[in-house]
């Protein structure tokens, strides 16, 4: 005979389970606004580089509100409260906090119920002072003597230096917490970074690492990992610029179909034609037939090798193209495509693009098809 009273425990526990994987999945937001009774709010959400609209909330007669938002376990999120265009509070929330906001009109609030909205609340209140700070003394340049300005440029140096090793100090202190995420983005008069250095690529790669390490599927982790990519790809070349050998062009150093990094300064010949291209655009793949393709069975004797790198992330894609086509000169690609460093190298903007390197030195030949291509080569080959 069934025991009923067992059947009924059972139930109960598995509706309380459900019950708590659902809260689980929430954060409770309150917030008291006491001069703002009977108003509006909005909630927003970040999304990595811009704001959405959770939801817009009205205060009671007292100035408060309740808000619950749904939230994935582990994966915090950035949550600000908005009254008009100004932002009364931000917030740090996790699945499961309950987060209570006192607040003013003006920005001022305190928090509690979440340990990582405290520690957000006292960066912004930071990065508001420092910002007020520097657009006073921006504001007296207006009407300083030059002398004056002279001191107040240095102050303004000064002050964004102490600031600057304060982030710092956060930063390497705080690397596995998420609030370190906006001191990253955080601007001197929306002019420049506060992390504009290029060293800093290093912290941006260590607190993407850490954390990574605690929340793996965070979108804002990720962005601060491509962020760190990019970063530290910047610092690299501006290493090698630095330290690289004389040259009359600046050099660069790419896979090949199998692997095999190339160096374009290790290239024998005479005259190197350096070629970017586009691997997805239907007329350069045909400009490597009709144009490229004859001029190297032309000149490739007398001297002549192709240096062609395609700007593009496919790289299986390209890699069957310049097999297909039998493209026998030098063919290199990084995967990067308008990320990759040499875009910005050698300020590509547009494809193709074409430089001629002659014993060494870069030609004042401009090349955009295939005769003024030729003319170049009947000079020098």
């Amino acid at each position: 005979m069934l025991d009923c009273r067992n059947i009924f425990r059972l139930s109960a526990l598995a509706v309380l389970t459900v019950a708590g994987v659902s809260c689980s999945r929430t954060a409770r937001i309150t917030a008291e606004i006491p001069d703002a009774p009977d108003s509006e709010f909005v909630l927003k959400q970040q999304n990595v580089n811009r704001y959405d609209i959770l939801d817009t909330v009205k205060t009671d007669a007292s100035g408060k509100f309740s808000f619950k938002v749904r939230m994935e376990k582990g994966d915090p999120d950035f949550i600000y409260i908005y009254r008009n265009d100004r932002k009364l509070a931000s917030l740090l929330v996790e699945s499961g906090d309950k987060v209570h906001v006192v607040s003013d009109t003006l920005g001022n609030y305190q928090v509690s119920g979440s340990p990582e909205s405290e520690k957000l609340r006292q960066v912004d209140y930071d990065y508001r002072t420092f910002s007020a700070s520097m657009d006073s003394l921006v504001n007296l340049t207006g009407t300083a003597s030059d002398a004056e300005v002279s001191a107040l440029s240095s102050e303004m140096a000064r002050r964004y230096t102490d600031y600057y090793r304060q982030c710092v100090r956060y930063v390497m202190e705080n690397s596995k917490s998420m609030t370190v995420v906006p001191v990253f983005y955080q601007t001197v008069a929306n002019s420049f970074y506060v992390f504009s250095q290029d060293t800093d690529a290093l912290h941006f790669r260590n607190v993407a690492d850490s954390l990574s390490s605690v929340y793996p599927h965070s979108k804002y982790v990720r962005a601060l990992g491509q962020e760190a990519d990019k970063r530290s790809r910047q610092l690299e070349m501006r290493v090698r610029v630095q330290t690289a050998e004389q040259v009359g062009y600046l050099d660069m150093e790419l896979p090949d179909t199998q692997g095999k990094k190339i160096r374009l300064s290790d290239v024998d010949a005479k005259a190197v034609l350096v070629c970017f291209w586009s691997p997805a655009d239907a007329l350069q793949k045909m400009s490597n037939l009709d144009v490229l393709k004859e001029v190297y069975e032309d000149y490739h004797a007398k001297g002549l090798e192709i240096y062609q790198v395609a700007i593009a992330v496919d790289k299986p894609s390209w890699e069957r193209i310049v097999s297909a086509q039998g493209l026998g000169w030098i063919n290199v690609c990084d995967g990067l495509g308008q990320n990759s460093p040499v875009v910005g190298m050698y300020n590509l903007s547009r494809l193709p693009a074409y430089f001629l390197i002659v014993d060494g030195q870069l030609s004042d030949d401009v090349i955009t098809d295939g005769k003024s291509l030729r003319r170049a080569l009947q000079k020098v080959l």
